[in-house]
């Protein structure tokens, strides 16, 4: 399992999150994006190294540019506010996706260091640091490009939905580490509801604005893959939570951790960067940012 989750945790971080913040802001994000794969580089080194004080001390730099990303997450919130109203549900998204880096971050340099934090087994905090690069970045990121996608269409109630739940659910499941499997559950229900939400919106009002078939095929796949790996989600946590029979954590990061970082964030980003382009989709229909 090691392997995989390093070659996911290795796209994530030196990929998805680079072309991620060129997503959220070109102009204002550009130098970190432009930056972020020679900061990323010693985490992903880190992750085929023995656990050992080489590996934490890369693993330790990689978290550093982490938690100095996350740290712009309140300043973009606050200054992106409506004034005397609360923070539009893309901002909100957008911050989550920039916070959870650091998690993931967090995370490794605990595993790196063989240090159980908070008492999680090392498998955990190692499968920590994938579930928040995309479950927490890549998720998070596309559901406020949705939402600004759709502002002032029929389906922008589901949107706003989608933007709140998909960060709540992320909270949720993190806080079901410190509570117990039921609260996980809960978690995972209400993450799930948003990601479903975030494959409709793809499926029915991003996927027919776009104008190449290449383009329309890549959102088409990361909707279609959203409702299969998010139910594998949901049997996992049910499992976790009643005893019932469910996949192994092993089988869970070769279907529902394989699918996600393949299926759903590679494509959505990729998908995401034609539509901002001038190559596919007609300019109304497409967000140039997710930011004001």
């Amino acid at each position: 399992m090691s392997v995989l989750v390093n070659v996911i945790v290795t796209l994530g971080m030196l990929y998805v999150v680079p072309a991620g913040l060129r997503l959220i802001d070109p102009a204002g994000l550009h130098r970190t994006a432009r930056l972020w794969p020679l900061l990323a580089a010693p985490g992903a080194l880190c992750l085929w190294l023995p656990r050992g004080l080489p590996a934490t001390a890369l693993a330790t730099l990689y978290a550093a540019a982490c938690l100095a990303l996350a740290a712009r997450a309140p300043v973009r919130l606050l200054r992106d506010r409506p004034p005397g109203r609360f923070p539009d549900p893309s901002g909100i998204a957008v911050a989550t996706a920039l916070a959870s880096p650091s998690i993931a971050g967090t995370a490794l340099v605990a595993e790196r260091a063989g240090y159980r934090l908070f008492g999680f087994d090392l498998d955990i905090l190692a499968l920590t640091v994938p579930h928040f690069h995309f479950a927490g970045f890549a998720a998070a990121l596309v559901a406020g490009l949705v939402c600004r996608a759709v502002r002032d269409r029929p389906a922008t109630g589901l949107s706003r939905w989608a933007a709140y739940s998909v960060p709540a659910g992320t909270l949720l499941v993190l806080l079901g580490y410190f509570v117990d499997d039921w609260a996980e559950l809960v978690g995972a229900v209400v993450l799930t509801g948003g990601m479903w939400a975030v494959a409709l919106l793809t499926w029915r009002e991003i996927r027919p604005s776009a104008r190449d078939r290449g383009t329309r095929a890549l959102l088409a796949t990361s909707a279609a893959v959203l409702v299969a790996t998010m139910l594998l989600a949901l049997w996992w946590a049910a499992g976790e939570a009643t005893g019932i029979v469910h996949p192994t954590l092993t089988w869970m990061a070769a279907t529902h951790g394989l699918g996600n970082a393949l299926g759903f964030a590679l494509c959505s980003v990729l998908a995401w960067r034609r539509l901002t382009t001038d190559h596919s989709p007609r300019a109304d229909h497409a967000p140039q940012t997710a930011h004001r």
